[in-house]
């Protein structure tokens, strides 16, 4: 089966990971791969601006990695993972939204100071 895009994590995203337990892990794991498959709001969803997130729903606490598309090369779409959070309230904090926008703003620059 065909990807729609490739996802890469930001160092934010790793350590996020690295400090969870391996059953909530392998469940965000298996949850990005499962939406590069298919179209899910409830997995993948746009947040605001270019901002997006992966949606993760595991023994009733939700995990969310923000993250953001990176189209500039026509073979290969790329979802690019900033960073994560335990949800902890209904809302999504707006902090969080604009670390991401940062985090994309840096990205960005970065890639364009090496070509």
């Amino acid at each position: 089966m065909e990807t729609k895009f490739d996802t890469v994590f930001l160092e934010e995203v790793i350590t996020f990971l690295d400090d969870l337990d391996e059953k909530p892990r392998d469940k965000i794991l298996y949850n990005i791969w499962k939406s590069t498959q298919i179209t899910d709001n409830e997995l993948f969803k746009k947040l605001q601006g270019d901002i997006w997130e992966f949606r993760t729903l595991y023994q009733k606490t939700y995990y969310r990695l923000f993250a953001f598309w990176d189209k500039e090369n026509e073979e290969q779409t790329l979802v690019v993972a900033t960073h994560g959070i335990i949800k902890k309230t209904g809302k999504t904090p707006k902090n969080e939204i604009e670390h991401a926008e940062n985090l994309r703003k840096k990205y960005f620059k970065t890639k364009k100071e090496k070509k």
